[in-house]
Formats: C-alpha cells, structure tokens, sequence
C-alpha cells in the first residue's frame, strides 16, 4: 500500500515548515508545497534533468497530479555518460528514446525511503519496481544504502532521499538508468 501525498502546505509559514522538514538539492530549497517540475528547476544539480524533460516535452506530466516518485539524476550522473549520449537524446529527432529513459526514472505512486524499505524487506532484500516506460527497476538496500538496477546493470545510488512534492517524491541518485 502506497502512503497518500502529503496534503500541501499554505502560507509563508508553511513554506519555512517545508523547507526545514525537506532535504536542500545542490543548496536550495524544496518545498513540499511546490509540484516536482518546479522544485527540480531550483535545483542547480538538475539543470541537465529538467533541459531534458523540457526537451521530451513531459513538463506538463510532472506538473499534473500525480502522484510521481521520481528518480532523479544529477547533472554529474548526466556527465557519467559516454561522451555524446547527452547531446545525442537531446536532439530533436531522438524525444522517444529521450522519453523512454526519463520515464524509466520514474514510477506511479508515492513511495518514500520508508515504503521503499518495506518493499524490499518484503521481497527478501529486493523490490522490483515497474516503471512507467513500462520495464523494472531492481532496488536493494546495501548498508544502509538504497541502489537501484536498471535493465542494463547500472546501479545508481539514492543520494538523497524523501524529497517531498506537492505531486509526489523525488529521490536524488547518482547514475543515469538505462531500460
């Protein structure tokens, strides 16, 4: 079962509230009461993320309601990738294969640290997660440490987890995943 979104805050008070009860990305600010787009946009670690979700034209997706729990890659996970692949999934006439990679990052529901946990304590130390590109990702829990597989054999570390949306949650990893 999939914890309910947080109902979302109101006010300046509110916003101080989400702020101190959200982790900071790349030493901003996340409020809880801002939807995944807009918060990711803030972030100065997911310049590349939110060029490429304007690119493949999912904006309007991740604005919508949700709820969303998105993995999120880091302008340095982007920068992992073999020279050109970037610049490559970027181009115009490669928005499906720039679609399908953004939507393997992300699957329905709100599922934070604590329910991811439980998935994989339930599964024996593995939770396969289903994607909404449509194939699964494999998370595990390494010491204390929640990796993701994807369908290529990467494994992304969540760096920063629980970063709580109006539409969902955003967990910051490090590598880019591949379906």
């Amino acid at each position: 079962m999939t914890p309910a979104p947080a109902e979302p805050a109101m006010g300046a008070e509110a916003d101080a509230t989400a702020q101190t009860e959200n982790p900071m990305v790349g030493g901003a600010p996340m409020y809880a009461d801002r939807d995944i787009v807009t918060n990711a946009s803030a972030s100065p670690e997911h310049t590349t993320l939110v060029s490429a979700v304007q690119a493949a034209g999912l904006v309007d997706t991740l604005k919508g309601p949700g709820p969303f729990t998105v993995f999120a890659p880091t302008n340095a996970a982007f920068a992992k990738l073999p020279a050109g692949t970037v610049d490559g999934l970027l181009a115009p006439d490669k928005k499906a294969d720039l679609t399908k990679v953004l939507t393997y990052h992300v699957v329905p529901g709100n599922i934070d640290a604590a329910a991811l946990t439980q998935q994989i304590q339930a599964g024996g130390g593995t939770a396969m997660l289903k994607t909404v590109e449509g194939e699964s990702l494999t998370a595990k829990a390494d010491g204390g440490t929640v990796t993701l597989t994807d369908a290529k054999g990467n494994v992304a570390r969540v760096t920063t987890a629980d970063v709580r949306q109006s539409n969902g949650v955003i967990h910051v990893i490090d590598t880019v995943l591949m379906p």
